[in-house]
């Protein structure tokens, strides 16, 4: 779904989690990214917290398939960024595309040759991680 510069995308940010992934050999994942937490917040009389981080995807890098649990929005500052959720066809994310991954929804990123740089917003449930493995 495409309005204007803004998509309803699969998460660009996952990396942002951590979910780490291995050298650059032959079948290996490619490499993930790094995170810069600026920010969390308790979600006042809810059971969510918001945590604000700029993820930095280094050249070709991304993250296995996974999921948050709860709403993940974003806006590439930098590069390029393809997404790909779950029963969607994957899109080219760049600066100033905006994304929205609803809670639980399995997906994958993965930066262009140049890596990439997302602001993003995980509003999640309170004790749980910011990412895990999606359900096969």
């Amino acid at each position: 779904m495409v309005s204007g510069r803004r998509f309803f995308a699969g998460c660009a940010l996952c990396a942002a989690v951590g979910l780490v992934a291995g050298g650059r050999q032959a079948g290996a994942q490619p490499a993930a990214a790094q995170r810069r937490i600026l920010q969390t917040t308790e979600v006042p009389g809810t059971d969510r917290v918001t945590h604000l981080v700029v993820v930095d995807f280094p050249p070709n890098g991304g993250n296995p398939r996974h999921i948050h649990p709860g709403v993940t929005t974003g806006l590439v500052l930098t590069g390029e960024l393809e997404l790909a959720m779950d029963g969607q066809a994957a899109l080219t994310l760049k600066p100033g595309d905006s994304l929205l991954i609803p809670n639980r929804q399995p997906h994958v990123e993965r930066a262009g040759a140049a890596g990439c740089s997302v602001v993003v917003s995980f509003t999640v449930e309170k004790g749980q991680p910011l990412a895990m493995p999606a359900p096969a």
